[in-house]
């Protein structure tokens, strides 16, 4: 394993996922941007900014032909001039423990665990996880990166995440997944639950099930999948992977959800999470309709300076 040097942190993309929602077509590659940017594109150019030394891509071996032509050689290139590293890393459906079977006949991904797990042999600095099809703002990426490299683990090993606002998280086209958090008053996560179906209401937010809308604080903090983690994570994902093939009552459709994990570490107290609260607002390209907004959003915070329409022109 090479060395590492101080203020070294990596940028993990998940950009596998199928885009069943979306549509058809691979929507993480979808242009938003006024000169065919997409969303990974604004993320990897915070992280950079933020001091971000080297950027991972998690894709499929079936995309990686155009996921390379849309934006991978283009960052690659943007990388090199900044002296930023960019590696390639592929979730694969049978890439599992030895001694275990891959169930034929399943086509969903395992889910975010095992993705992590795709790039094990990679990983050697902190790092941060984002979905490659939300957009998280500035403030997450300079926060996360901060509070890794300033609080080293020791006999608790010390993570943090992205605290998103709920109301700043929903889609006005449809039910989304968000970890919604239980947080102390020092900001420390006691407890993280993936909740599915948040809409939004009148009143602000609601959980939609059997047919009946449950009222959710919309000011509750969430997880948005930002996740600040150290080496030592791959380990408990490899052994924790093996626990979930081990019981998952459903071998074509059960997955292995990184929230869920780390969740589980919270209880049993190998882990602390610290919750680094930002009040930007997410939007992404989760139903083929949030598209547009998506291009609207990212035309208003050019007009508003966040970012110049040239984008890595500083």
């Amino acid at each position: 394993m090479a060395t590492i040097q101080q203020g070294q942190t990596a940028l993990v993309i998940m950009a596998a996922g199928i885009g069943s929602r979306f549509g058809g077509g691979i929507k993480q590659l979808a242009p938003v941007g006024p000169n065919g940017e997409i969303i990974m594109d604004y993320s990897i150019h915070d992280a950079i900014e933020a001091g971000f030394t080297r950027i991972i891509f998690i894709i499929r071996k079936d995309i990686e032909q155009d996921f390379r032509e849309v934006i991978g050689e283009r960052i690659e290139a943007i990388c090199a001039q900044r002296g930023v590293r960019v590696d390639y890393a592929f979730q694969d459906l049978r890439d599992l423990p030895e001694g275990y079977e891959f169930p034929e006949g399943r086509t969903k991904p395992w889910g975010t665990g095992q993705a992590i797990l795709a790039c094990r042999k990679l990983i050697e600095e902190p790092f941060v996880v984002i979905n490659a099809d939300d957009y998280y703002g500035k403030e997450a990426f300079g926060k996360l990166r901060n509070y890794l490299l300033s609080h080293p683990s020791d006999d608790v090993l010390r993570f943090c995440m992205a605290g998103f606002i709920l109301k700043n998280t929903l889609s006005e086209n449809g039910g989304v997944t968000r970890g919604v958090c239980q947080v102390d008053e020092h900001f420390a996560l006691q407890a993280v639950k993936e909740t599915k179906n948040i809409v939004k209401t009148a009143d602000g937010a609601g959980v939609e099930e059997d047919g009946k809308v449950l009222p959710i604080d919309e000011n509750s903090h969430v997880s948005m999948n930002m996740w600040g983690l150290t080496r030592e994570m791959v380990p408990i994902l490899e052994r924790e992977f093996e626990h979930f093939l081990q019981t998952n009552p459903d071998p074509m459709k059960g997955e292995y959800l990184l929230p869920i994990v780390v969740d589980q570490l919270l209880q049993a107290g190998e882990v602390t999470v610290q919750v680094l609260e930002t009040q930007d607002k997410w939007f992404g390209v989760t139903y083929q309709e949030d598209k547009q907004l998506v291009i609207d959003s990212f035309k208003a915070l050019i007009e508003a300076g966040v970012y110049a329409a040239d984008l890595y022109s500083c």
